[in-house]
């Protein structure tokens, strides 16, 4: 089984406006074995095809520049490459929370690609509330600061959000129902 922590960024608004969709504009990820080894990472920048431009608040938070997606390629050419480096191998998708595995159906349902890859998916949020037993979800940034374990690099980057899930993943490891969708 090889986990693929998963954390995405998207478009977004402030305040939010209910007219516009958002769209994929980073996949950040990371393979990790059944022997608990970080095999390899993916980080790819997405060119979002309904609305090109990010707003000033989607770029203070994600730290990702107008040029960064001006420069990428689309989302089937990024998802493509990004089902070439998961492989055909038994994989399950963790992500903290359901939001990534949702905007992942809604841009593959954007551009009419399949979407059946996707329902091998954990949140890993949602676990994690239980493994602690904790009374409500706790975001990743307060699940880190439990865990005594320091965040490391950009909140709001998907490659950084990524790595310091995965230290999360890693801390409990065993202890998640991968059997769960």
């Amino acid at each position: 089984m090889k986990y693929i922590i998963l954390d995405l960024e998207a478009s977004c608004w402030e305040p939010r406006d209910p007219s516009k969709k958002n769209e994929i504009i980073e996949i950040g990820a990371l393979c990790i074995n059944e022997n608990k080894i970080i095999e390899s990472e993916f980080c790819a920048f997405v060119k979002p095809k309904l609305d090109t431009q990010l707003s000033p608040f989607c770029i203070k938070l994600t730290t990702i520049t107008q040029e960064q997606v001006d420069a990428a390629e689309t989302f089937p050419e990024v998802l493509k490459k990004f089902r070439n480096w998961i492989g055909t191998e038994d994989y399950l998708l963790c992500s903290w929370g359901h939001y990534d595995r949702v905007q992942l159906k809604n841009d593959c349902e954007l551009h009419e690609l399949e979407t059946s890859w996707l329902e091998k998916h954990i949140s890993l949020k949602h676990q994690y509330t239980g493994i602690k037993g904790l009374k409500k979800h706790t975001g990743m940034a307060g699940a880190l600061w439990m865990e005594k374990i320091e965040l490391e690099g950009t909140h709001h980057r998907g490659i950084d959000d990524a790595r310091n899930i995965a230290k999360i993943f890693l801390q409990h490891f065993g202890k998640w129902d991968t059997v769960r969708k």
